[in-house]
């Protein structure tokens, strides 16, 4: 049996945010997926290698390379490949661009956790951050609040700038402090290492979408932030022992393990529950959501061919 050979913008055309985020309910409910990771690295540059299983669901193996210094000669910062195997009898059902699934997963992942955390009425959506995934969240939140005003940040305003030519009526600022405090939701996609976002501008009713930090020396918010917020992660799994924005505050004792409230195998207890929390969620990733999305593009994909 042939395998199905996906490109960006042939997946694309057929895929839906929303859509999505019923997929990652589908996922969730199924059993809990098996994953393994490894991270090797050199210098600044990573690779991760991330597989997934789900019963029911089938099985991806993802590899990815982080070269942060690659965009400095015109080469993308993240690079890989995505295969997708049958659940029932492990052949290779596709072979998905790697950027297409990373796109929809990460976006998707952080407007998934929003619909639930976030205030169904906020009205402005700021992102830090004016790189790839910058542009993601502002087409995935767009379909969530499509008449909320955006606004973004970036270290460097041409970035934003450029930004603001592909992102029509998005707003560009030079005040991160200001912006942070009249946001109804902050979403978050940087490279920093120190925290940007200062839980000292934070107010009651706001939901922190953080999703730059991935190693385990990174962060984008302080301990501020942590321990004034509600916190949800996407998985336990996938984010405690990896990622510096939960790892550094939890072995410095600054929060508790229990001051995870929930990762998306904990749906009734994955919720907002009054206008005043300030709510804060780590977007991990992980190859379990790789699956989920690659998975919703491959049948999206096929329903697509068959209508043609």
């Amino acid at each position: 049996m042939s395998h199905a050979m996906i490109p960006f913008a042939e997946g694309e055309a057929n895929l839906d945010w929303l859509e999505l985020c019923d997929a990652f309910d589908h996922g969730h409910a199924l059993p809990k997926a098996e994953i393994a990771d490894t991270f090797l690295y050199r210098g600044k540059d990573t690779l991760l290698n991330r597989a997934a299983w789900i019963d029911g669901l089938g099985l991806a193996v993802k590899c990815a390379t982080v070269f942060p210094g690659n965009p400095a000669d015109g080469e993308a910062m993240v690079n890989g490949a995505v295969n997708l195997f049958d659940d029932a009898d492990g052949t290779l059902a596709a072979i998905i661009d790697f950027h297409l699934v990373t796109k929809w997963k990460t976006a998707g992942d952080s407007l998934h956790a929003a619909r639930r955390l976030a205030r169904p009425e906020s009205e402005n959506i700021l992102i830090v951050g004016a790189g790839t995934v910058g542009r993601s969240l502002w087409q995935a939140y767009r379909s969530a609040w499509p008449d909320a005003k955006f606004t973004v940040w970036n270290r460097t305003r041409a970035n934003a700038e450029a930004m603001r030519e592909d992102c029509p009526g998005i707003s560009v600022t030079d005040d991160l402090e200001a912006a942070v405090r009249a946001a109804d939701i902050v979403t978050s996609a940087t490279m920093s290492t120190e925290p940007v976002i200062q839980g000292a501008w934070l107010r009651p009713g706001q939901h922190i979408d953080l999703i730059g930090a991935y190693r385990p020396d990174m962060r984008e918010t302080d301990d501020t932030a942590l321990t004034r917020a509600r916190i949800f992660v996407d998985s336990r799994a996938t984010t405690l022992d990896h990622i510096g924005e939960l790892k550094i505050p939890l072995s410095q004792g600054v929060i508790q393990p229990e001051a995870i409230l929930a990762d998306y195998y904990q749906p009734d207890q994955f919720a907002r529950l009054s206008d005043q929390d300030i709510t804060l969620f780590k977007n991990g990733g992980g190859a379990h959501l790789d699956l989920m999305t690659s998975r919703y593009i491959l049948d999206a994909w096929q329903a697509g061919q068959a209508e043609t």
